[in-house]
C-alpha cells in the first residue's frame, strides 16, 4: 500500500487535471487549521463554520477560474482569504449595530453607536489603516511626504511648508492632489473605509 503524502502543489495539479478527489484531500488537509484560525478571531463556532464554508467556496472558485498562482504557499493564501472573510463578517456586524435617524424616530445628527469599540472594531480599523498606509506608499514622493508629515507626524501645513522648503499653498496643493489620488486608488482597489 502506498502511503506517500502528496504535496499541496501535486494535489492542485491533480485537481486541475480532472481529479476531483484531489481538492477534497487538499481541503481536508488544511481545513482544521483554517477553522481554528477563524474560531480564534470570531469566538463563535457556528459563525466560524459558516465563514469556513464561504472561505472554501471562494478558494475552489478562484482555483477553478485559473486565478490562483501556485507559489508553494497554499495554506498562507487560504488563511489570507479566511482573514478577509472574517473582516467582511465584522464589517457587516458593525453596520448592523448602528442606528440612524429614521430608525430612532428623531434627529441624532447621523448614526450613533451604542457600544464601546470592540475587538472587531479594532481589527477592522487596523485593516483599514494598513490598506491606507499601503496606498500612501504609491503616491508621488512630494505628495507622500506631505501626507506622512500631516497625518503620521501631526504637523500643521505651515510646519510642513517650513520643513519641506515650499510655500504653504504648495503644501496644501500637494495634500489636495494626494487626497484625490488616494480616493482614486481606493475606488480602483474596491477598498471599503468604514
Amino acid at each position: 500500500m502506498n502511503t506517500q503524502v502528496l504535496s499541496d502543489q501535486v494535489l492542485l495539479n491533480n485537481y486541475l487535471s480532472g481529479d476531483c478527489a484531489a481538492i477534497s484531500q487538499l481541503i481536508d488537509r488544511h481545513s482544521r487549521r483554517v477553522r481554528d484560525y477563524i474560531r480564534m478571531m470570531v469566538k463563535d463556532a457556528d459563525v466560524a463554520d459558516d465563514i469556513l464554508q464561504e472561505t472554501l467556496i471562494k478558494v475552489v472558485r478562484v482555483i477553478d477560474e485559473g486565478r490562483y498562482v501556485d507559489n508553494g504557499k497554499f495554506l498562507s493564501w487560504v488563511l489570507r482569504i479566511a482573514h478577509n472573510q472574517v473582516i467582511d463578517y465584522f464589517r457587516s456586524q458593525k453596520s448592523a449595530k448602528t442606528i440612524n435617524e429614521s430608525d430612532a424616530g428623531y434627529n441624532m445628527l447621523g448614526t450613533l453607536r451604542f457600544a464601546e469599540r470592540t475587538v472587531e472594531d479594532n481589527i477592522i480599523s487596523e485593516q483599514i489603516e494598513a490598506d491606507v498606509r499601503r496606498l500612501v506608499e504609491h503616491l508621488p514622493d512630494e505628495q507622500r511626504e506631505v501626507v506622512k508629515l500631516r497625518y503620521y507626524s501631526g504637523l500643521s501645513f505651515q510646519e510642513i511648508a517650513d520643513q519641506t522648503g515650499v510655500s504653504i499653498n504648495t503644501a496644501l496643493g500637494r495634500m489636495r492632489y494626494a487626497l484625490i489620488n488616494l480616493r482614486k486608488m481606493i475606488a480602483e482597489n474596491d477598498i471599503i473605509l468604514s
